[in-house]
């Protein structure tokens, strides 16, 4: 430990280093349940590339696990600490490098939290699409390490189609530049991919060249009350099925609609079973929601009603995305699913969601992003209660096999990290497994990064 912390004050400031044991508990992890936790030696929030660099090389001199976070806003574990190692938080490295108008590109640091950049570029009349539910905390580093997706994904695809190249620090302290800045590049293997989503396992981002678009014109939503979830799926059919492209289209269920009001008197439709939200960022949104409309009352909806404006459209966002943190007002505990199925199959999913809620007697609110086939279904349970956990733990692994089952993926957005791992193998299959470990030993031969996670 002595040595260890004399090699990292050989090439850090002071202030870069935590070692308070009172304040690196709170590094030790992220916002999933059930996932272990370990305590670690040191914690160093460094403000450039080199001083990462440092980090690297005393880890692998001394052979010193390294666990890079972001704002720990993520929801597998990938961000917990293990025991004896360095956490590695990358908050500090929040600077906008450059903003290009002309090249539709903004190169940032890790620690630049989401809704900071999106509202950079918006200044320059750009868009930055990627918008998860914490855009207000997370950072574009942990965006990268998990494949993050949010609302607009139906229309505008996820973080992995943003980030066009970057910098990393190998295990070994090595820099290594991938990717490109133009708008288009195939020059070998698509290594900038192969890092989004790798959850800190294979490098350290300490950069990021992510593609902008045209700011759109500002979208309108249409709110849809269905008699039941299954008549939500259908309208979802319908609309993807007849060719519209929305930039957002998501559901929640009677239990989700109630928590938010319950936590915030939003004032949505408490007798509906299912409440769909549309929107469209198109030259004339009018149009496309009486579309959009039309289909819903098809299906099935009892009442179809068109935000008048920006102002009350924003409103049906915001309660959509305070759906997690009112779940969690349920129950003292809760543990958030994102399985995605094939749009065909979503019906199917909810169905069987609402089956195992009642075969476990447990609350399980789910809300989605139902133009993509992703849902969240949220397990709320008392974990002051060891057979009321057990039961949580236990429907969330059905809800996991359920997903596999219609087809789908274990996780849609927040990824495996400690939570998952084990499902991780029965998505991927004996020889995934094995070619993905080979690719984790050639860019981490010591096993120093992030590990525990994924595999």
């Amino acid at each position: 430990m002595s040595d260890l912390l004399e090699r990292l004050r050989a090439g850090l400031p002071p202030e870069a280093l935590i070692t308070d044991p009172d304040v690196t508990a709170s590094y030790t992890h992220d916002m999933a349940s059930f996932c272990e936790a370990g305590t670690p030696a040191v914690v160093v929030l460094p403000r450039t590339v080199e001083q990462v660099q440092h980090v690297m090389r005393t880890a692998t001199a001394l052979r010193v696990p390294v666990v890079p976070q972001g704002a720990r806003t993520g929801l597998s574990g990938a961000a917990n600490a293990s025991d004896g190692c360095i956490v590695l938080s990358l908050v500090k490295m929040d600077r906008i490098l450059e903003i290009s108008p002309v090249d539709r590109i903004a190169v940032v640091e890790p620690g630049v939290v989401n809704a900071v950049l999106s509202r950079a570029v918006n200044e320059h009349g750009l868009y930055y699409p990627p918008d998860p539910s914490s855009w207000e905390t997370c950072t574009i580093g942990g965006n990268i390490g998990t494949a993050s997706g949010g609302l607009c994904c139906v229309k505008y695809g996820v973080t992995a189609e943003y980030v066009l190249g970057l910098e990393v620090v190998l295990a070994d302290g090595r820099l290594l530049t991938t990717g490109r800045r133009t708008a288009k590049g195939v020059a070998g293997y698509d290594l900038t991919r192969l890092f989004v989503g790798s959850e800190g396992s294979l490098g350290i981002v300490v950069k990021a060249v992510l593609a902008l678009k045209p700011q759109p014109p500002q979208q309108l939503v249409l709110a849809a009350e269905f008699p039941s979830a299954a008549a939500a799926c259908d309208a979802v059919c319908r609309i993807m099925e007849r060719g519209h492209t929305p930039s957002l289209l998501e559901l929640m269920d009677r239990t989700t609609v109630r928590a938010v009001n319950a936590l915030a008197s939003m004032g949505l439709p408490e007798t509906t079973e299912a409440l769909l939200l549309c929107a469209f960022d198109t030259p004339d949104p009018l149009a496309d929601l009486a579309a959009v409309g039309a289909l819903c009352t098809a299906a099935g909806a009892t009442e179809v009603v068109p935000a008048d404006n920006p102002a009350e459209s924003e409103l049906l966002l915001q309660a959509r995305r305070m759906s997690l943190t009112a779940l969690e007002t349920v129950k003292p505990a809760t543990m958030i699913d994102d399985v995605c199925v094939p749009r065909s199959q979503l019906g199917a999913m909810l169905a069987g969601t609402a089956a195992i809620a009642e075969e476990y007697d447990l609350t399980i609110g789910v809300c989605a992003h139902a133009g993509d086939g992703n849902t969240h279904p949220v397990v709320c349970f008392d974990h002051h209660d060891p057979d009321e956990s057990r039961r949580a733990r236990e429907s969330f692994d059905a809800i996991m096999a359920l997903g596999l089952e219609l087809g789908g993926t274990i996780t849609g957005e927040h990824g495996v990290g400690v939570l998952k791992k084990e499902w991780l193998a029965r998505e991927l299959g004996e020889t995934g497994v094995e070619l993905q470990r080979g690719i984790k030993a050639a860019f981490d031969p010591l096993g120093l990064l992030n590990p525990g996670k994924l595999f």
